[in-house]
């Protein structure tokens, strides 16, 4: 019984909607006044609406091994990045290689590493 209301509902909405487009009438037309108070209402709704307040970005494993380094006056070494970070050492073979390929740090002598 459920269905059949509910395909009646479905075959008067759409008789509705075909008479509607069958009048052919247009909405009214509005004035450049009216047209202005509703651009400026659209513009204040587009105002008022803000973003969501964001939480700051953890580090990446890169940003702490070049803030380590950037810190340094004489340059560090794959051990003592080891240990500030509790990185494993591929870990932080593959981000210096991949830093001093980008620029972003020198060799100062063979596995020691300064800012750029």
């Amino acid at each position: 019984m459920k269905t059949t209301k509910k395909a009646t509902a479905k075959k008067s909405a759409a008789k509705k909607s075909a008479a509607k487009r069958k009048t052919g009438k247009k909405a009214p037309a509005r004035s450049a006044a009216g047209k202005a108070k509703v651009a400026k209402k659209r513009v204040a709704k587009k105002v008022a609406k803000k973003a969501p307040a964001r939480k700051a970005a953890t580090p990446t494993a890169t940003d702490q091994v070049l803030k380590i380094i950037g810190r340094s006056t004489k340059g560090v070494d794959v051990t003592t990045l080891k240990n500030k970070t509790g990185f494993e050492d591929k870990k932080v073979r593959n981000i210096l290689a991949r830093a001093y390929k980008q620029k972003k740090i020198k060799r100062v002598e063979k596995g020691i590493y300064a800012g750029a």
